[in-house]
């Protein structure tokens, strides 16, 4: 039987992890959004109207992951050591990856997750007017993929 650790009595409640021991904990996450080609070389040659469009996405990240038990509910908050976040741009798409660290009881994969979900949502806003066509839609413009690859505990 899988257990949810979050729901207790059919009530959703935050998990006590006061008897946890302090770890160093770590997560990687990383996500994708697929663009235009003409978008892409728009986004590398820093002629997006909005502006930088991978700095904007970087700060944007960087302060989703610190806001993350604010967005989430049944997130503890955490003392964040470190936040990276890097883009990687491939055929048709950039990828984030956001790694996170703290030193504490209980993991950071919601907020590596929460980082990369608020990087491409950024990027997909300060782009959104050269993504839509005639019809105001978004053809080629979608998020995917967005999962943990990697989680650490103790060192």
């Amino acid at each position: 039987m899988v257990e949810f650790t979050h729901i207790s009595d059919g009530r959703a409640q935050m998990v006590d992890i006061s008897a946890k021991p302090d770890v160093v904990r770590e997560a990687v996450a990383t996500g994708r959004i697929y663009l235009r080609p003409e978008t892409l070389a728009a986004i590398r040659g820093g002629t997006v109207v909005k502006g930088n469009v991978l700095a904007t996405a970087r700060v944007a990240a960087t302060l989703a992951v610190k806001e993350t038990p604010r967005i989430i509910p049944m997130c503890h908050p955490i003392h964040l050591a470190a936040i990276t976040v890097d883009f990687t741009e491939n055929e048709g798409y950039i990828e984030a990856t956001v790694m996170t660290r703290s030193t504490g009881k209980t993991g950071v994969e919601m907020e590596a997750l929460t980082g990369v979900s608020v990087a491409l949502l950024t990027i997909w806003d300060m782009v959104k007017s050269a993504e839509k066509d005639e019809n105001g839609q978004y053809p080629v413009t979608r998020i995917e993929g967005i999962r943990v690859v990697e989680k650490k505990k103790g060192k």
